[in-house]
């Protein structure tokens, strides 16, 4: 398995059509820029966990936090490890954090949300951010503010599509819009939006490759 991830393995062939490189990018940077509403979940959190906005609040500052820390401390080994791995350890981060995210307000465990979407999921968000970036970078040195601008399109394009779907799942499994239905759907809500982000990114991660060297 450990192949099918490394940088060597994943050379395009000459002819490679560089134009599948951006559907791959935006496929993590989609599913990344959820963080972004996370605000959908404010209301409901505060009513599960019977906490005030702060409380709630700051496990967006602390995904933040990590974005930034990851980013910055993770550029070298994601240049070195290649997109395709950095993808697939971003998507998994990401995932995972917002399993343990559903664990901590199953149980009623706040500091197990703060951990799980905020640190974990952090991370993730962090590599998840400057492998594609970094990829279209190197597929498009013609055009670098277009390379650019599609990686920022796809982080600020997912969370205009995670808003409306989070508050619609959270409506289908909770049996109605009331705060008390909002907040019995955020389990149910988190785990779909987990198992869905984990397919998309794969199939990013499947399809992302290198340039060829001549």
């Amino acid at each position: 398995m450990a192949n099918v991830l490394d940088k060597e393995a994943i050379t395009a062939p000459k002819h490679f059509n560089r134009w599948l490189i951006p559907a791959a990018a935006l496929a993590i940077h989609l599913c990344i820029g959820q963080v972004y509403a996370f605000s959908v979940f404010k209301i409901p959190l505060m009513s599960r966990f019977d906490v005030g906005e702060v409380s709630v609040g700051w496990i967006f500052s602390v995904a933040i936090a990590m974005l930034g820390l990851s980013a910055a401390f993770g550029g070298t080994w994601v240049e070195k490890s290649g997109p395709r791995k950095s993808m697939v350890v971003a998507g998994a981060a990401w995932v995972i954090g917002f399993f343990v995210a559903a664990l901590g307000i199953a149980t009623g465990q706040l500091w197990l949300v703060y951990f799980g979407y905020g640190f974990i999921g952090g991370i993730g968000l962090g590599i998840g951010y400057i492998a594609p970036v970094s990829t279209l970078m190197k597929w498009f040195p013609d055009r670098p503010g277009l390379a650019t601008g599609l990686a920022i399109m796809g982080f600020g394009g997912g969370a205009l599509i995670a808003s409306p779907m989070s508050n619609a799942l959270m409506v289908l499994f909770g049996g109605g819009t009331d705060t008390e239905n909002l907040a019995a759907g955020l389990v149910p809500t988190f785990v779909v939006l987990a198992l869905s982000y984990a397919i998309i990114i794969a199939a990013g991660a499947y399809v992302i490759r290198l340039p060829h060297p001549e």
